[in-house]
């Protein structure tokens, strides 16, 4: 069995309510509270559906790249819908693969692997 792989990211109050700062291996962001949203930062919201549609992106490209797939471009857009009733949870989250360079038999394919990992 190989070691696990530990992601590790700290979040700490910075003195102004509704936002926070994160940092891992040396990287900051400046995130916002859904409930508090400001021009300069992502939202908590945001950067959830950032990580999961820059997944796609990247877990795609380097599936095509080892498969010897010519993709060119890729664009991915998530959205992700709350209801007044639970704004604290997703109940609908849909990404739509704009994919370049290759049949739709291949992007096809390509979305397949990703969604099947």
């Amino acid at each position: 069995m190989s070691d696990p792989k530990i992601d590790t990211v700290r979040s700490s109050s910075s003195g102004t309510p509704g936002r926070a700062t994160s940092e891992a291996r040396g990287h900051r962001l400046v995130l916002d509270s859904s409930s508090y949203p400001r021009p300069d930062a992502f939202t908590n919201g945001e950067a959830f559906l950032a990580g999961v549609s820059s997944c796609g992106v990247t877990l795609i490209e380097g599936y095509a790249k080892e498969k010897g797939i010519a993709m060119k471009r890729m664009d991915v857009v998530i959205e992700g819908m709350r209801t007044a009733e639970e704004p604290n949870r997703f109940a609908n989250v849909t990404m739509r693969f704009t994919i370049a360079g290759v049949s739709q038999a291949e992007a096809e394919h390509l979305v397949e692997t990703y969604r099947g990992r």
